[in-house]
């Protein structure tokens, strides 16, 4: 794993739930991880990691994740064994 994708699971995992992690970020974690990501309707996206399929609303105006779905990707990256 790069260092930049390093750096991106780390502030996912940072206590309390950080609110300055950019989407883009997340999105490139989720593709070395191998994932599949595919546009959705409106702003959404479809993520295929962990024979699990998911569908993430990608922040806007502010590229900003929000701290639910931080904590949200966080869950499900610690359920199949992604830390840090």
């Amino acid at each position: 794993m790069k260092a930049k994708h390093r750096r991106t699971l780390e502030l996912i995992f940072k206590r309390p739930v950080s609110g300055n992690v950019a989407w883009s970020d997340i999105e490139a974690l989720f593709v070395s991880l191998g994932a599949e990501v595919s546009e959705r309707e409106g702003s959404r996206i479809g993520v295929v990691l962990f024979g699990e399929i998911r569908v993430f609303h990608r922040p806007h105006p502010k590229p900003d994740t929000d701290k639910g779905a931080v904590a949200s990707v966080r869950k499900w990256l610690e359920q199949n064994g992604v830390t840090p």
